[in-house]
């Protein structure tokens, strides 16, 4: 149920959802809209999501080191690609 709290509106989680998602009393929650649904996300969630983000890229650039396109430059392949 949807309620009036001061100028803002206020929902309540039922205690079985906080528990299964493992909220607890007094955590930062980020709120926003998504196609016109609320979603609720921990801060620290998405704080670690971009954290193995970043390991990703980091994983990604240091990989891409080793191998060679044999001095040919993507936006060459690219451009070859198209050409066929």
């Amino acid at each position: 149920m949807v309620r009036k709290w001061g100028k803002n509106l206020a929902i309540r989680v039922p205690g079985e959802v906080a528990r299964a998602a493992g909220l607890t009393d007094g955590e930062n929650v980020d709120v926003e809209t998504q196609d016109g649904d609320i979603v609720v996300r921990r801060r620290q969630t998405r704080i670690r999501s971009r954290q193995d983000a970043e390991a990703a890229v980091k994983e990604i650039i240091a990989e891409s080191r080793r191998h060679s396109l044999g001095g040919v430059s993507i936006r060459q392949l690219l451009e070859d690609g198209r050409r066929e």
